[in-house]
């Protein structure tokens, strides 16, 4: 592992203690805000989301989407793909943010559709990253893998410790994936940003800037998470 490979392991490492500290006390008090908010949201938000999440994971889990993207040159260092991700993240920030305004703008109905639409290009960004990285997503265990990475990137505390664990340790501790309760804390992670977005007027704004910081956030991720798969490997 030369130094370039060393930094980006640190990084990571760095990144995955601060996934499986404990919650502090204002995450804390922030999940209970947000329980309180999400009994206030309609039953039809909720039911969109669960049904655009069950939908996503069952068609990656199958593969029946997105299993266009071909894996990126072998002879590729991890830094060069490490480059190549961080400009493909930033190529879907902009895609989120464009639909989140245009959803935004148009008040309940457009804004509650814009939940498969994000979910849709959150999905084809990690499929891409994955393929930079070099991983095989014909595999169906890769595409599991995707899933867990996505739950890292949006759950609560107790659950990222948990998915953390799963992937640290993915050769052995494989898992099939339980879509509802997937759906369950995505909803709960993100309904109180994303229910501005209904909102007239400030719906664009915020859903501009809320898809383009989800989708950043779900890279930055994603790109830990296969420096970790693969510099541990190396060390």
């Amino acid at each position: 592992m030369n130094a370039a490979e060393r930094e980006l392991y640190e990084e990571a490492i760095l990144f995955q203690t601060r996934f499986l500290r404990k919650p502090s006390k204002i995450e804390r008090f922030s999940k209970g805000v947000q329980q309180q908010v999400n009994r206030r949201i309609p039953a039809r938000f909720h039911q969109v989301i669960t049904s655009a999440v069950k939908t996503m994971v069952e068609s990656t889990v199958s593969g029946s989407h997105f299993t266009s993207f071909s894996v990126i040159d072998e002879q590729l260092s991890i830094v060069e793909r490490n480059e190549l991700a961080k400009d493909k993240v930033k190529y879907y920030q902009k895609a989120a943010a464009i639909e989140g305004v245009g959803t935004g703008a148009g008040g309940l109905f457009l804004g509650m559709a814009d939940f498969p639409l994000l979910l849709s290009i959150k999905m084809k960004c990690l499929y891409e990253l994955a393929s930079i990285y070099g991983f095989d997503l014909s595999q169906k265990e890769e595409r599991l893998f995707l899933l867990c990475i996505f739950q890292l990137a949006f759950s609560s505390s107790a659950h990222r410790q948990k998915m953390m664990k799963i992937i640290d340790d993915w050769e052995t501790s494989r898992e099939e994936m339980d879509w509802y309760s997937f759906q369950q804390e995505y909803r709960d992670y993100i309904d109180l940003v994303k229910l501005f977005q209904l909102m007239p007027v400030v719906g664009a704004a915020v859903g501009g800037v809320a898809n383009h910081q989800l989708t950043g956030q779900l890279g930055e991720v994603a790109r830990h998470v296969f420096h970790l798969r693969i510099l541990k490997e190396m060390k």
